[in-house]
């Protein structure tokens, strides 16, 4: 496809599907989900001034969010509806997305001056969709081999795709004795360091059917992946552990705090409260970006410590994202979703990208998005076995 060509199938696909506005509505997965956004003053100039965006995931409303800035310096929310949308990582050409039963992967058709719509600088195109099953896939990774990674919380295990099967087993923590469509123990983050699986997160340490329940308020792990090795314990139900400036990071999730942990002396250190159940974690430079949930006032949210926290500061939990700049703990700028949706689950910072879209799994607008690699060589030349 010559340049020309590509731009206008770009614009014509945006036109349809125009990112939304702070103020405008959302759409969930089972029909019009009405939500308010709205953000801090400084949110959209402090993601123009990083050159960045952020994705994030909502497997309660089944969405996928990428919020950026158009070139006024407005925000740009642009959505896109994935059943159970969960799992997410991402930089500027490629996204990786965990959904109810496929992990679908996304690439950038745009060039570096190309633009969709005049506006958008990334457009994010399904080429795979690897169907794996309803697994309960939490949080991806790619490996120095390029296979992707996942969190197989069902069968308590990290695992990688499988050409014929569902699954390969790649790893399972010390505790569990055997694999089994259980969810034994609530496997649910996944740290990668250089391209390897180093750390996890589990909200306990049981081996029985749905054990982990009666363990949420302080039953939670972090389990280093190479040596079997529980680094931190008595936490109430972790998320999104990362490696980040000599350190690792997670969500103390039922407690409401950014943590910190030296793994040289074990220290853990409470950076941040934030005001509500924490998941999803992306570091840019000193900031780091969390996502933010509305508690359930029964099931799995009920009787933790962090109602306790809101009750003592007279707040109320809410759904959205929070920038915190790590060096003092301050929230700088926020995104908030008040409404119909009240759970996110993952986030992550695109650096370099302004202002992207994607298009959906499927529906004519995908069936109609056509692009076509340059071939290696003229056409009417010979050599077949060399293209």
């Amino acid at each position: 496809m010559t340049e020309d060509k590509q731009e206008r199938s770009g614009e014509s696909v945006a036109e349809k599907h125009a990112s939304q506005r702070a103020d405008a509505p959302g759409a969930g997965e089972g029909g019009a989900l009405q939500t308010s956004i709205s953000c801090s003053r400084g949110f959209p100039q402090w993601l123009a001034m990083h050159h960045c965006s952020i994705a994030f995931t909502s497997y309660q409303s089944g969405q996928l969010f990428l919020a950026g800035t158009f070139a006024d310096g407005s925000l740009s929310l642009h959505q896109r509806n994935f059943v159970r949308a969960m799992g997410l990582i991402g930089d500027e050409q490629r996204l990786l997305l965990a959904g109810l039963a496929q992990i679908w992967r996304f690439e950038n058709v745009l060039g570096p001056d190309e633009r969709a719509n005049q506006h958008f600088d990334r457009l994010y195109v399904p080429r795979r969709g690897q169907t794996v099953s309803d697994l309960d896939v939490h949080e991806l990774g790619i490996d120095a081999a390029g296979r992707l990674i996942f969190v197989n919380t069902k069968y308590s295990c990290l695992a990688t795709d499988s050409v014929v099967h569902s699954f390969k087993p790649v790893w399972r923590p010390p505790f569990i004795s055997r694999l089994a469509p259980e969810d034994r123990c609530h496997l649910n983050g996944l740290a990668m360091e250089a391209g390897v699986p180093r750390f996890v997160t589990c909200v306990s340490t049981t081996d029985i059917v749905d054990g982990w329940r009666n363990h949420r308020r302080d039953g939670g792990v972090v389990v280093d992946v190479e040596t079997d090795e529980i680094v931190a314990e008595g936490l109430s139900m972790p998320h999104s552990p990362r490696l980040h400036d000599g350190a690792l990071w997670f969500l103390d999730s039922g407690n409401g705090y950014l943590t910190r942990l030296d793994l040289q002396s074990r220290i853990r250190e409470r950076v941040a409260f934030c005001p509500g159940f924490l998941r999803g974690l992306s570091f840019f430079g000193q900031y780091a970006v969390v996502g933010l949930s509305q508690p359930r006032r029964e099931g799995v949210f009920a009787g933790l410590n962090l109602q306790e926290e809101l009750d003592q500061r007279k707040a109320e939990a809410w759904c959205g994202i929070q920038v915190i700049n790590t060096a003092n703990g301050d929230i700088v700028e926020w995104l908030r979703l008040d409404g119909g949706i009240r759970e996110l689950f993952d986030v992550r910072v695109l650096a370099g990208v302004r202002c992207p879209m994607a298009l959906p799994t499927f529906g004519p607008d995908l069936a109609s998005f056509i692009t076509i690699e340059a071939p290696d060589r003229p056409l009417g030349e010979r050599g077949w076995h060399d293209q």
